[in-house]
């Protein structure tokens, strides 16, 4: 992994780290390919018994770069791979068979939101907060909130907040279904429920998870598609080269 994703061994455990702190974990392209490659590798290494993902820093990740959706606008080539790793993302974790935690030690924006509504179970700081404003920079959520969060919970909350963009807070985000746990220490938290998850048989376990995630992975497939054509087309509007030349400059 490049050092934008900083992967730590302790036993069966993984600890995975978005590591782009001072950038408050935006994705950029090496960031997004690295998260793309790491879920597969995750599953092949027999020795993982289940995960941690948190962030560096203030933030668990604040979504896109603006610098790097800018350049995704310009580049089809940039846009077409980006958007295949962002499928790959999404349907590698919901395929992996090593049971996740979020730790969610801060805001989780965008794909940020997208990565904690795929994990298995989720600790949220109290100060942490969720939002998808994929829509608010004029651009459909392809690996986003509504992939997923018509799971969580109910499909008119998942509209609303998909369509408004948004926050919602770590209290609120429990009483939706989007988080397992408000907590002071997410990290701890989540180590530790890793920890007991990772001494459980293992056969039970995964097999637990991939009986569950069948329904996540039913819905992913039945909107990916359609999702990622349309994130493709919103990314050559007027509306999105505005917006985004409009956050760049402010950045």
């Amino acid at each position: 992994m490049p050092d934008e994703v900083e992967v730590r061994a302790d036993g069966p455990l993984r600890i995975i780290t978005l590591n782009r702190p001072d950038a408050l974990n935006a994705m950029n392209d090496v960031l997004h390919t690295a998260l793309a490659r790491l879920w597969p590798r995750l599953g092949e290494d027999r020795e993982v018994r289940a995960a941690v993902l948190t962030g560096r820093g203030r933030a668990f990740s604040a979504g896109g770069d603006f610098a790097y959706l800018d350049e995704l606008r310009r580049d089809a080539d940039l846009r077409a791979a980006t958007i295949a790793h962002g499928r790959d993302i999404v349907l590698g974790m919901a395929r992996c068979r090593v049971p996740v935690v979020a730790a969610v030690n801060g805001p989780a924006v965008g794909l940020g939101a997208s990565l904690v509504a795929l994990c298995d179970i989720v600790y949220l700081a109290e100060t942490a907060y969720l939002a998808d404003p994929h829509v608010q920079v004029g651009l459909v959520a392809a690996d986003g909130g509504p992939l997923t969060w018509p799971l969580h919970t109910s499909l008119l909350l998942a509209k609303e907040y998909a369509l408004t963009g948004a926050r919602i807070p770590a209290s609120r985000a429990a009483e939706l279904g989007l988080a397992n746990h408000v907590v002071a220490d997410p990290l701890a938290e989540a180590l530790a429920c890793a920890k007991r998850i990772a001494g459980l048989p293992r056969q039970a376990v995964e097999s637990t998870k991939r009986l569950l995630n069948l329904h996540l992975e039913r819905a992913v497939l039945a909107t990916l598609d359609f999702a990622t054509t349309a994130e493709d087309q919103s990314f050559r509007t007027d509306d999105f080269a505005r917006t985004i030349a409009g956050l760049t400059a402010k950045d």
